[in-house]
């Protein structure tokens, strides 16, 4: 039996995954999906409307959160799934699991990878989170959970930028790019989006090809020689004004990245190839410290020693790497990684892979 995809769809409470699920549900798309949601979602979906409309499969969990505390429940629940699909008793194509608006996507996402048994059976293809354009900026400002849904995302719905001035948009667009520059964004309309957009995004495959916002890495060089911890502020828009300007700040949107979330990224960017057992030691031990604080962390390596690519991508503490393909002849060998986190030491991570280089 080959994989079955999965799905995690994440988001702030009201921000629109219902609405977005039964969408995916109701499309025409032929595939079958079954669905782990949690009991006590704000607008709980009917169990009777969602099978009688879309035929689906849903497994409701009588105890709430599927995230945190009660991560056996959603093994159980995956493992039970599988099951009944290897028997036959049960035809889906792939599983979308919908976290209560509080959830840290982190502790589901590790299930993928800690469980073997649910790794014979899965394969964590994305992390979707829904962000509410007219309720974000506080939310974000207020509350962790959703800049960590925000930080662990592979792709990012903005729902309700109907019901927001478009400065107000385009300031949280610029604020959730700091957040995760790796995560596309994209602004959505009653949850209308096209598959291709929700599937098979391979967000958790190694040799899927590090998309990172070429103007980020632009502006991330601009802090690199500087080594200093306010160069976030410093950058102007993309029309070179800016944006710390009073005059941007006012009514609550436009001051771009005035408010310091403790979600951030950065990157590192080497023409040097690493030495292997030296960045293997450090990345061991900043996994050690600060794992529970690093969301997402992915790069694509030069190695010494090897002509092909190294891929590495982690989730909190669990970090994987790979052989990637051969680099092409004449292409340039670099090293490129981006790491999302809550307040990770910045200049402890730079210097320290500085020190991995050959």
């Amino acid at each position: 039996m080959s994989l079955i995809p999965a799905t995690i769809l994440t988001g702030f409470l009201g921000s629109g995954k219902t609405t977005l699920l039964k969408r995916i549900l109701g499309e025409a798309h032929g595939q079958k999906i079954a669905v782990i949601e949690n009991e006590f979602g704000e607008e709980n979906i009917d169990a009777d409307i969602l099978v009688t409309e879309s035929k689906e499969q849903i497994i409701q969990m009588s105890n709430g959160c599927i995230c945190c505390t009660i991560r056996e429940d959603l093994r159980e629940t995956l493992q039970l799934l599988a099951a009944k699909k290897r028997k036959g008793l049960l035809d889906f194509d792939r599983v979308v699991i919908e976290t209560t608006g509080l959830a840290d996507p982190g502790p589901v996402a590790q299930t993928f990878f800690m469980d073997d048994e649910i790794a014979e059976s899965y394969l964590l293809d994305s992390i979707l989170t829904l962000v509410d354009a007219k309720h974000a900026a506080q939310q974000l400002n207020d509350r962790q959970e959703a800049r960590r849904q925000v930080g662990f995302a592979d792709q990012i719905f903005i729902s309700k930028t109907d019901l927001v001035p478009l400065p107000e948009t385009d300031a949280l667009m610029h604020r959730l790019k700091h957040m995760n520059p790796r995560a596309p964004q994209k602004a959505v309309h009653f949850g209308e989006v096209s598959l291709a957009e929700v599937f098979d995004l391979r967000g958790f495959n190694l040799n899927a090809k590090l998309d990172i916002d070429p103007d980020f890495l632009k502006e991330d060089d601009h802090g690199h020689e500087h080594h200093d911890h306010g160069h976030e502020h410093e950058h102007g828009d993309e029309h070179g004004a800016s944006c710390d300007h009073p005059s941007h700040a006012h009514e609550g949107h436009g001051h771009h990245h005035h408010h310091d979330d403790d979600v951030k990224s950065f990157v590192f960017k080497s023409d040097k190839a690493f030495d292997a057992a030296r960045l293997e030691d450090f990345l061991g031990a900043i996994v050690n410290i600060y794992g529970p604080r690093m969301l997402r962390y992915k790069g694509v390596l030069s190695m010494k020693g090897t002509d092909r690519k190294v891929i590495f991508q982690g989730v909190h503490q669990l970090m994987g790497s790979d052989l990637g393909p051969p680099w092409a002849e004449g292409e340039k060998r670099n090293s490129k990684m981006v790491f999302i986190g809550i307040d990770l030491p910045r200049d402890i991570f730079l210097q320290g892979l500085e020190q991995c280089l050959v």
